[in-house]
């Protein structure tokens, strides 16, 4: 049987590295591995569709499965997760000491919908009891002005946003016309040490250790997607994808604690790691839908309590099944 041409798009991690460079092939594809950020990859994908595959946002996925939008079947292989402690920015003059300060407060998000942004919000609301009402948001681009949302959304009611089309909410926040910035990435002002910007929880890494032995979450940021017109066509390709990644995944896994030569520049790597499988396991980002139930019902509740979600679903109904129902040896 010939091979399928897939282009997928996706970031240039370790995890994924040895399916980009060639060294694992899916089986029955011949893949064209696409490296973009993820801002330009999810928008190009979500308006214009224009890969067959790709690393998607986990929140927008949501959006649109919640209203019977199905142009997208889901594959459980988790390209981006990451502790949101540390995404939490305040203005050092604003007179916010501890995450309850925010109720009341103005509060810059580049997209609402953000995945970042609703694991933020969930955490905010279920461990400080400050619900997303309790504040006033600001939209607006992070670094540039002229950002969009990428999935549009039905108004929530009793939410208090404001559009700042050619705003930067970077530099609204060094400035103190609002008083705190939650996203995906820091803003400039406080890459360039701004005395006037700093972080909510500045012992971050403690608090998110805290956050997962108290949780068992390792937030989900983003999935694999294909189209669903090229699944239809093609249902092993879900199944094929997923062993891939998985295999690609591995690798990085197994070349990560060699000690004769250290994979990254970081000098404390292997402690770093040791510490990392103490805490969260040996394998501690899993793929799959079992491993990672508890954290995807975490995240729709959290999407269907801040009004993003129309309809709740299930964590399976987000995959193609072949991915959920597999042959076991």
């Amino acid at each position: 049987m010939a091979r399928i041409k897939i282009t997928l798009a996706c970031g240039p991690y370790d995890r994924t590295l040895p399916l980009a460079s060639g060294l694992v092939q899916p089986e029955g594809v011949d893949l064209n591995y696409i490296t973009l950020p993820p801002e330009e990859l999810f928008w190009r994908m979500a308006v214009h569709g224009e890969f067959d595959a790709s690393e998607f946002s986990l929140g927008a996925m949501s959006i649109l499965l919640g209203r019977g939008d199905h142009r997208f079947v889901g594959v459980p292989i988790f390209p981006s997760r990451f502790f949101r402690h540390s995404s939490v920015f305040i203005n050092s003059h604003s007179g916010i000491k501890r995450p309850e300060d925010l109720k009341g407060r103005r509060v810059g998000v580049p997209d609402y919908t953000m995945t970042a942004n609703t694991w933020i919000r969930g955490f905010l609301e279920h461990d400080y009891d400050v619900k997303p009402r309790d504040v006033e948001w600001v939209t607006g681009g992070l670094n540039e002005p002229g950002r969009k949302q990428r999935v549009a959304t039905k108004p929530i009611e009793g939410l208090k946003i404001t559009n700042m089309e050619t705003g930067i909410l970077s530099k609204m926040l060094d400035k103190g016309e609002i008083d705190a910035l939650i996203g995906a990435r820091e803003p400039d002002s406080f890459r360039n040490k701004s005395p006037n910007v700093i972080r909510l929880f500045p012992n971050y890494r403690e608090v998110e250790k805290n956050y997962y032995q108290q949780t068992g979450i390792f937030p989900i940021m983003h999935l694999i997607v294909i189209k669903h017109e090229i699944y239809e066509k093609h249902p092993w390709l879900a199944y094929s994808l997923y062993k891939a990644f998985e295999e690609s995944k591995e690798i990085c896994a197994g070349e990560m604690g060699a000690q004769s030569a250290l994979k990254y520049m970081l000098p404390w790597m292997i402690p770093e790691l040791e510490e990392t499988r103490r805490i969260m396991g040996e394998d501690y980002w899993p793929y799959g839908l079992d491993a990672n139930r508890g954290t995807l019902e975490a995240f729709i509740r959290y999407n269907t309590e801040q009004g993003l979600v129309e309809s709740p679903f299930k964590a399976e109904d987000l995959f193609a099944p072949e991915t959920v129902n597999i042959a076991k040896i």
